[in-house]
């Protein structure tokens, strides 16, 4: 392998065809989920506050800001996105931690793990890419 492909290869460019491994292209809509969970979050506060579920709603709210500043950075294409894409990750992997952890047993624990498994750690790995790739650009 030449050093022109193999340098092409390690910043993520296209050799041939192919395209480096870790660079795969995230389609258009994408930049747009972290706006949407957003909005799915509010009538879900809605309902932790009038449970008087507090430090549920504290976590869910910096969720919502991490994921609001994630939007706005990404719709400016800065770099800077990566900063509250990591913020949404670790929130949001914290927030399945807990939910497993203090779910108890039965169908508690199972829809904490269904929870974490198809919506909050997916969310989280999404939001890593659309700041990592932003943060490449």
């Amino acid at each position: 392998m030449s050093t022109a492909v193999l340098g092409a290869a390690v910043r993520g460019a296209t050799v041939r065809g192919t395209t480096a491994p870790g660079t795969a292209a995230l389609p258009a809509w994408a930049e747009r989920v972290p706006a949407f969970a957003a909005l799915a979050l509010l009538p879900w506060l809605a309902v932790l506050a009038v449970s008087h579920e507090i430090p549920w709603v504290v976590l869910d709210l910096l969720e919502l800001a991490a994921l609001l500043s994630l939007d706005a950075l990404l719709r400016r294409r800065s770099p800077a996105a990566i900063l509250p894409a990591c913020a949404v990750a670790l929130l949001l992997a914290g927030d399945a931690l807990a939910d497993i952890g203090t779910a108890g047993t039965g169908l508690p624990l199972l829809a904490a793990v269904v929870m974490a498994g198809c919506i909050e750690l997916p969310l989280a790995a999404l939001c890593l890419a659309l700041g990592r790739r932003a943060a490449r650009a």
